[in-house]
């Protein structure tokens, strides 16, 4: 089990905020929102924003605003968990984080169980942690993440969350400013999928839920999931599944 001696979310700083402790914490946790500087091996160098650093008790702390503001996520505990005593994560040096927004969603419920005297505390806390340290190593075996990455990831997470709206690769390259070729040849290099075959295949996963677990009829299915003409959808979704919406239907029914 962990306990955690303060955790904070989404929390803003001054221009002038440092935090400099030459003989450490306990362990540390800190994942920057905004650009920062972090003293790594004898230099203070800077990184930018969604970067991570992992510090083991009494290691050197030092970290800095590089802007008008810092912000960060960041969590002081203790564990002899040795999914933290001995994760393959590098201490005290950043790495940047491929999926800020989930991270930031586990400190949010980290905050809530830290502060609240519930029944399943303590188990709460060591599985959202345990989270966070698989999602920490998702990133640091990840590719090189550039700046545009996370613009892209904002869209695969709209598209996932509802996929029938009403996608263009024109609509996405406008959001990212980019033209749609180039938004085509980045999307497919980075999830390698093309962004509407993407839209498709959640579409279609979403459609074999509504199928299987709803009442509404295949006309109304298919203008649920974004297909405004069902002979249309009727062959996408034989396409990628093998079956007619129908056939899938009764078998997945019976």
């Amino acid at each position: 089990m962990a306990h955690i001696y303060y955790v904070e979310s989404n929390t803003t700083h001054a221009s002038n905020f440092v935090i400099d402790v030459p003989v450490g914490y306990h362990w540390l946790l800190v994942i920057t929102k905004t650009p920062a500087r972090f003293w790594v091996n004898g230099d203070v160098k800077e990184y930018p924003a969604h970067s991570a650093v992992l510090y083991r008790p009494k290691q050197k702390v030092y970290y800095q605003a590089s802007s008008d503001y810092f912000v960060n996520d960041w969590i002081r505990f203790e564990s002899n968990e040795s999914y933290i005593t001995k994760s393959s994560l590098p201490l005290g040096v950043p790495f940047s984080i491929n999926d800020p927004d989930y991270c930031h969603k586990l400190f949010e419920l980290l905050v809530i169980e830290h502060n609240y005297n519930r029944d399943y505390k303590e188990s709460s806390i060591d599985y959202l942690l345990r989270t966070l340290f698989n999602k920490l190593l998702e990133s640091y075996s990840h590719h090189v993440i550039t700046p545009q990455y996370y613009n892209l990831l904002k869209i695969r997470t709209a598209i996932q969350n509802d996929p029938g709206d009403c996608w263009t690769v024109s609509k996405m390259a406008d959001y990212l400013q980019i033209s749609p070729g180039y938004l085509q040849n980045l999307y497919k290099k980075t999830f390698g999928i093309s962004c509407m075959d993407d839209v498709i295949q959640y579409r279609i996963r979403l459609a074999q839920e509504y199928l299987i677990h709803s009442t509404q009829s295949i006309v109304e299915i298919a203008s649920r999931c974004g297909y405004q003409n069902v002979e249309h959808f009727c062959r996408q979704f034989k396409k990628l599944t093998g079956y007619t919406p129908r056939n899938f239907q009764k078998t997945a029914k019976t």
